[in-house]
């Protein structure tokens, strides 16, 4: 058995293998998109795909992790059907009918948040006072994934050409899918007990009695039961979003930033060539944010706390948007990558104080489905926000199109400064309030 002193590394370089390759895919996605068609700007229908299936899929993941009893198994279906699908999307995509690619796509969408999900793990096996270190390191496994998967591909696109640049985020992807049976994955607590009854609970009253007596009635309220909890799969994580104020500010706030930030990586590719750069430096930008990313959340896991997430997740948001609005007047790639690291430094905090309010505001028992819920909702605004980016690049430009992501940094601040201010809900508990 895995000691608690050993399970932490190994979970931090077997999931963020997984990360590596999740978080190249865009650039990947847009650097080959590119290089096939002259067009760039298409990925972002394809991101739209990649990622819209995420929130439905999401809650579903985290709940299974949150109830069964023994998710190796499980978990490991569905990373491989995600790298399988990732290869197959680089593949065709920009080759293919655009259908083709699009279903492809959502395949990814189905399988990628068991990313995600693995982080709800981490209280099953980390002591609950390293918790708080143990989610800033957390947090930059995903920076570092966000540096080296961008990095990956933006540096293949430059030596080989964008048509090879997803080959080395397939390759980092196939790893971690063969590390992870490394992983630790202890089961959920004894303590947490399952809403839905079981199939033995379902036999036992079933066994009861004739038609129509105690057994039928039992039999009925148990289907009533099945239903009900098949329903909490997809809402439960999403009550407790709603119901707890500091959640619903969390979740309001930074859903609308990432609708913004679902433009990032089509835009980042647009403004290098905007700024006289070659299109793989839209990749090296991406990089930029990633290291600035990693430096904020490393300083986050030293120094922030519970106590103090809420004001941190507000003034980083505020500080990422002003960044990004600087990219407006960038002349250079110096210039832009100043400030894509800017804007990665105050990113950092607010993905590492996310993860902390969640764990401190949710029930032990849904924190899986919280995390993957919260995640979904972010993802599913990126995919409108990829979306809306495709849409309008053309019209509006890359200068246009850092503008209006550094809005949807300023407007999720402002809302989620109004909803932790708003009053308490007359008869809701406010947990953390």
């Amino acid at each position: 058995m895995i000691g608690r002193t050993a399970a932490l590394p190994l979970h931090l370089t077997s999931a963020t293998m997984l990360r590596v390759s999740a978080e190249g895919v865009a650039t990947a996605l847009v650097l080959t998109v590119q290089a096939r068609t002259g067009h760039a700007a298409t990925a972002g229908y394809l991101q739209t795909a990649m990622t819209l299936p995420y929130v439905l899929s999401g809650p579903v993941i985290g709940n299974a992790l949150d109830r069964v009893a023994r998710p190796r198994r499980g978990a490991l279906a569905l990373a491989a059907c995600y790298v399988a699908a990732t290869g197959l999307l680089l593949a065709v995509a920009g080759r293919s009918p655009l259908a083709l690619a699009l279903v492809v796509a959502a395949v990814i969408g189905c399988t990628e948040p068991i990313v995600v999900a693995l982080t709800s793990l981490l209280p099953r096996f980390v002591p609950a006072d390293r918790l708080s270190r143990a989610y800033g390191l957390e947090a930059s496994s995903y920076n570092l994934a966000g540096i080296a998967g961008p990095g990956l591909a933006a540096g293949l696109a430059a030596m080989a050409g964008g048509r090879y640049a997803g080959t080395a985020v397939v390759a980092v992807g196939l790893l971690g899918l063969l590390t992870l049976p490394f992983l630790p994955f202890p089961g959920p607590s004894a303590t947490v007990d399952d809403a839905v009854p079981g199939p033995a609970a379902v036999e036992a009253t079933a066994d009861t009695g004739a038609v129509g007596g105690p057994a039928a009635v039992e039999t009925e309220t148990a289907a009533a039961g099945t239903r009900a909890g098949a329903l909490s799969v997809i809402t439960g994580g999403l009550v407790v979003l709603a119901e707890g104020r500091v959640l619903r500010a969390l979740t309001v706030a930074t859903t609308l930033a990432w609708m913004g930030f679902g433009g990032v990586a089509v835009t980042a590719v647009l403004l290098a060539e905007h700024i006289g750069a070659p299109p793989s430096a839209g990749g090296r930008l991406l990089v930029a944010m990633a290291v600035g990313s990693l430096i904020g959340s490393l300083a986050s896991s030293r120094w922030l706390t519970p106590k103090h997430a809420e004001p941190v997740m507000l003034t980083g948001l505020v500080a990422f948007g002003a960044s990004l609005a600087a990219l407006a007047a960038a002349p250079s790639m110096p210039w832009a990558t100043a400030a894509f690291v800017a804007a990665g430094i105050a990113e950092g905090p607010v993905f590492a104080a996310t993860l902390m309010l969640r764990q401190r505001e949710s029930p032990p028992d849904r924190l899986g489905q919280v995390n993957t819920t919260g995640g979904s909702l972010k993802i599913g605004a990126s995919a409108v926000g990829a979306a809306l980016t495709a849409a309008s690049a053309d019209a509006i430009g890359p200068i246009g199109l850092v503008l209006a992501i550094a809005g949807f940094q300023f407007a999720g601040a402002l809302s989620g400064y109004l909803l932790l201010r708003a009053p308490a809900r007359v008869g809701m508990v406010e947990d953390g309030s």
